[in-house]
């Protein structure tokens, strides 16, 4: 289907799980295994400087042993920056990132970090990793990362999920805005954060939309039917918004 819209499925909060015993269970590996057979055409994991869920040795794993694309989600730090250049996965989606969070709390301000961001574009593009920058729905933005070389943005959705009746429709609209303008100037489109089953079908039809990443609900949902269907119930809907 040409049109269809790519499923990235967020297993880092399998890992949190696992995590809060420590040990082996539930493994996110055998997660993300499970995403793909259900549907999900990527995996995306986010190794945080403080490894509260994804860890390095999760992210050896991820790169050896799926068969589809990985999206790793980092912050850019010359650490981070060497883990990427080491393991080349598929993709690379910059992040902001501050410890004292609980999740990502809103998207990269690209527009007043060029020079700081551009040797980091660079390096990961240079390695023929797919760059992506993890931003607002703003013009600004979108111009950053044009000028940085960065081939795709992820527009934030996080503050499309948090409102309600017409703030979300307005809000919805700067996210259809925002799309149309990069896609427009060549960049390809994705969008993500806190989509669930009630939210996503009108951010999934908006049609310059390549691909969404959505992890915590898919995850938090499978607690109550399985990880298999919570993620085919997802797929369906994306494909029925199309």
């Amino acid at each position: 289907m040409a049109n269809q819209l790519r499923l990235g499925v967020n297993i880092d909060h399998v890992a949190t799980i696992r995590n809060a015993r420590g040990g082996g269970h539930p493994d996110p590996l055998r997660a993300a295994f499970m995403a793909v057979e259900a549907g999900a055409d990527g995996i995306t994991a986010h190794l945080r400087e403080d490894r509260r869920h994804i860890t390095d040795h999760d992210i050896d794993l991820l790169v050896n042993a799926i068969s589809v694309p990985l999206n790793l989600e980092m912050a850019a730090t010359d650490e981070m920056l060497a883990i990427a250049l080491r393991h080349r996965p598929h993709a690379a989606c910059i992040v902001p990132e501050r410890r004292e969070e609980r999740t990502t709390e809103g998207g990269l301000d690209a527009a007043a970090q060029i020079d700081r961001l551009k040797p980091f574009v660079a390096a990961l593009v240079d390695a023929g990793i797919r760059v992506s920058l993890f931003v607002e729905p703003d013009a600004r933005q979108i111009d950053a990362a044009l000028r940085l070389g960065a081939p795709v943005v992820e527009l934030h959705t996080g503050r499309y999920a948090e409102l309600e009746g017409e703030d979300r429709s307005m809000e919805l609209r700067r996210l259809a805005d925002a799309a149309a303008l990069g896609a427009k100037n060549g960049l390809e489109i994705h969008a993500g954060h806190g989509l669930t089953f009630d939210n996503v079908v009108p951010v999934a039809a908006i049609p310059q939309l390549r691909e969404l990443n959505i992890g915590h609900f898919l995850v938090g949902e499978a607690i109550f039917t399985g990880l298999s269907e919570s993620v085919r119930a997802m797929r369906a809907l994306m494909d029925t918004a199309r």
